[in-house]
């Protein structure tokens, strides 16, 4: 595929997430979809983990929304940056947040298989968020990875 004709599902996508419209993002995924989000320690693979981790997501950050403001490719994957913008909700990572909005950076790198996307791996800054949000980072991340992971990043 050429870079346009993929960015044209992330794009869908992106619309989609912002819109917290679910069906419409799993009609862009491969069966085989991988999902990554380094910040918060998730991987999953295929259309049943997908549905459920973004039914999470969507929960813990129902104002979610995303602004792709460049891409770029190498015809294998994709590439695309842009702001990110959510409210960290409820108690999910252990903390109370302040129920402030926050905006991060943030890249996204899509693979795709028979024209649909197969692997997303979405990167932003989980200490950028936390400080936004008005939460401990080292507290939010004790909840997700446990407490040698958060004592190792001090």
């Amino acid at each position: 595929m050429d870079g346009e004709r993929m960015f044209e599902p992330a794009l869908a996508l992106a619309s989609a997430k912002s819109r917290q419209d679910l069906s419409a993002a799993m009609r862009l995924f491969h069966p085989d979809m991988v999902l990554e989000t380094p910040a918060f320690g998730t991987k999953v693979r295929g259309l049943d983990a997908n549905r459920e981790v973004l039914t999470k997501f969507f929960a813990s950050f129902p104002d979610y929304s995303v602004t792709l403001e460049g891409h770029a490719s190498n015809g294998e994957a994709l590439i695309c940056w842009g702001t990110v913008r959510m409210t960290m909700t409820g108690e999910r990572f252990g903390v109370t947040p302040n129920g402030e909005q926050a905006e991060l950076p943030v890249f996204i790198q899509f693979e795709f298989k028979d024209g649909l996307i197969a692997r997303e791996r979405f990167f932003f800054d989980l200490s950028a968020l936390c400080a936004q949000s008005g939460v401990s980072t080292d507290a939010v991340r004790e909840k997700l990875f446990g407490r040698l992971a958060a004592s190792a990043a001090m």
